[in-house]
């Protein structure tokens, strides 16, 4: 894949450009490595090998950064750069002639008439980062060497840590390798290296200071430790490199690992449409969720600070997954997803110390309904359903009839109820203390939408799997669900649909969950209400950048998503924009257009944004969230699964129309 994402000089000098737009790399087993387009580590989450120790959780950032100097007749030039309380230092940007993702960070130096290039790539399937240094034009008989000084942090991912005695300075130093264990209970960091010489003088780096971190009210401040520092003579050898790992890796492998991960990579797009240069930007940023979880694979729901949700999962399966042909990999996921089944309910979380998962949810576990049903358009593996998948779906809609934790269960309407309260189940989630920001207890209009797919598709397999008696069960209790949405769920006021019908009456609050009832497959609504609710969601929540959470005429309508925790979570579902939320939008635009032609270029237009969008916030990604004000600003993770998978998904499907046929409909 040719170097699609491109910065010159002038991007990288520029502090305020660079050091605000970041790269990532992952290593499928939730370990990555991540810092600014500057290489100036702006969030406690930046470094070089955060490795997932119970993959794909339990992350340590182990290796920080690297401090590297090149050292010409005898006058030093700094090409790295920290933030320290009201000051960067050293100013190594200024070198920084160019930076490329190609297919992994290139950082491109230029000191006098050298050029020195380094990369950085994470090694599939175990925690290991490469850090390769190149040197082109000629030295003129002087002397030239580079330093190359490691930082280490040693701690929990979403904590900092700070100078202490009780860190273990011994390095252990055999040839072409250097080990450090700084405590007993983490793991031993090996950095296998082709250096000439080493010095074992260790000390602390204090002070340093995450921008991103203070911007949003948390620790920023950290102390990280240097071990050793290793001398590179450039005028003998002109490919310095260093290999960091949990394992005991040999430096004569980077050539075979790179090789190794071009290949990969290469492979990886090649699913893409040829030339089609947003969709392979898509597809690789896509494989960069996919996590081995055991023998099963999961998705991480969003970098740097996210572990693997239900929810997140199964809404980004099938542009994750399926529109790039990751097949096995869908079932792997569902697989391992239906074992964690408890009481009809999939877990919302799995922690990040490993522990008992989180079952916290009522959408997550009805999303997985429709993820088998896009399996099955894409693959029509009925077999894979029926032996690994049916019962467990099946149990889940007995588990809803009877009812489930958080008064989760069908009410004698047809409709499903959920909720207790001080409880948030939906995807709008935001808690702060015990105060629910967007409290939906009641009868939410996409658990509706959700649950009335869900019957549909058990009313399909049934049928497919001779199940009549259960077939027409569940198309009886289908029927009666839309007979009674379609009875208490229209808002003829305001043309579209209420978002929860709770105790004290309909929630009139303009929100784009009334999307759902027209997207998925099984729409709810007949056309004429179909088409006004999506001509109230493109006329008050669409941006360039997604739907917002709110109309801004609503009295708590929030704008900007910023600021401190508390502020951040009041505005993440009363306004904020969510890009992910284009994907069922467009689906729904395209559809109620009848999906013609003139409907699906329109579609495509809605996503030029988002092309601009891969450069300018996490490199080649898509944001969690963005501002509901203009110029929307970008905020959340700086790569988040579904808003990845769903406009991958919506641009392959509905803009340019490349979509298998629905089993069933």
């Amino acid at each position: 894949m040719k170097s699609l994402i491109e910065f010159d000089h002038l991007i990288c000098a520029d502090l305020a450009q660079s050091s605000g737009r970041e790269w990532l790399e992952t290593n499928g087993i939730g370990g990555f490595a991540s810092s600014s387009l500057m290489d100036l580590n702006t969030r406690r989450y930046h470094g070089l090998l955060t490795a997932a120790t119970k993959p794909p959780v339990g992350r340590f950032v182990l290796l920080s950064k690297v401090e590297d100097a090149l050292v010409i007749d005898g006058v030093r030039y700094e090409l790295s750069a920290n933030q320290y309380k009201g000051a960067i230092h050293p100013h190594g940007h200024q070198y920084l002639d160019s930076f490329r993702i190609d297919p992994f960070p290139i950082f491109c130096y230029r000191v006098e008439e050298i050029e020195i290039e380094k990369s950085v790539f994470q090694v599939h399937g175990e925690n290991t980062v490469v850090i390769r240094y190149e040197l082109f034009g000629g030295l003129g008989g002087r002397r030239c060497s580079l330093e190359i000084r490691p930082l280490i942090a040693f701690r929990d991912y979403h904590s900092t840590t700070h100078a202490n005695d009780a860190i273990n300075r011994h390095v252990e130093i055999a040839p072409n390798l250097a080990t450090v264990k700084p405590y007993h209970d983490l793991p031993s960091l090996h950095l296998a290296h082709n250096a000439d010489s080493i010095d074992s003088s260790g000390f602390w780096f204090y002070n340093f200071e995450y921008e991103r971190e203070r911007e949003r009210g948390l620790d920023c401040a950290e102390d990280l430790y240097s071990p050793f520092v290793l001398h590179f003579d450039l005028a003998v050898g002109r490919s310095p490199q260093i290999v960091a790992s949990t394992l005991n890796r040999d430096v004569v492998e980077t050539s075979q690992l790179e090789e190794r991960e071009l290949e990969r990579r290469k492979n990886v797009v090649s699913s893409a449409p040829k030339g089609d240069d947003f969709a392979q930007l898509l597809t690789a940023a896509a494989h960069q969720f996919i996590v081995a979880r055991g023998d099963r694979n999961s998705v991480i729901a969003g970098y740097p600070w996210f572990g693997d949700w239900g929810r997140d999962t199964m809404i980004s399966l099938p542009g994750l997954t399926l529109v790039t042909g990751r097949f096995e990999e869908a079932r792997n996921i569902l697989r391992a997803f239906a074992q964690s089944i408890d009481r009809g309910m999939l877990p919302n979380r799995f922690p990040d110390a490993g522990e008992v998962p989180e079952y916290n949810t009522v959408d997550a576990t009805l999303w997985m309904f429709h993820a088998v049903f896009e399996l099955l358009r894409y693959t029509h593996d009925y077999d894979f359903v029926k032996r690994e998948l049916y019962t467990s779906l099946a149990d889940i809609i007995e588990w809803h009839e009877r009812g489930t934790r958080y008064g989760i269960g069908v009410d004698i309407d047809g409709l499903l109820h959920a909720g207790v309260p001080g409880m948030q189940l939906t995807w709008m989630d935001a808690k702060i203390g015990d105060w629910v920001v967007t409290p939906r207890e009641g009868k939410p209009v996409e658990i509706q939408a959700l649950w009335y797919n869900a019957l549909r598709v058990m009313e399909h397999l049934a049928i497919e799997f001779g199940d009549r008696d259960q077939s027409a069960r569940y198309g009886a209790l289908a029927d009666f669900a839309r007979t009674r949405f379609l009875q208490v769920f229209w808002n003829e006021a305001d043309g579209c649909l209420y978002d929860v019908l709770g105790e004290s009456g309909p929630d009139r609050s303009i929100r784009p969950n009334q999307i759902f009832a027209v997207s998925l497959p099984y729409a709810l609504l007949p056309r004429d209400q179909a088409l006004r609710v999506v001509d109230v969601c493109e006329w008050e929540l669409l941006t360039p950048y997604g739907l917002r959470t709110l109309s801004p005429r609503d009295p708590n309508y929030r704008g900007h998503y910023g600021g401190d925790q508390r502020s951040r979570d009041s505005a993440y579902h009363q306004g904020t924009v969510w890009p992910w939320l284009l994907g069922p939008f467009l689906k729904a635009y395209v559809k109620v257009h009848g999906e013609s032609a003139e409907a699906r270029t329109r579609a495509a237009k809605f996503l030029e944004p988002m092309r601009a969008h891969l450069w300018q916030a996490g490199l080649g990604q898509i944001s969690e969230v963005f501002d509901g004000d203009p110029p929307h600003h970008p905020g959340g993770c700086i790569a988040q699964a579904w808003s990845v998978a769903e406009v991958l998904r919506t641009y392959i499907e509905d803009a340019k129309g490349q979509m298998p046929a629905s089993p069933g409909t």
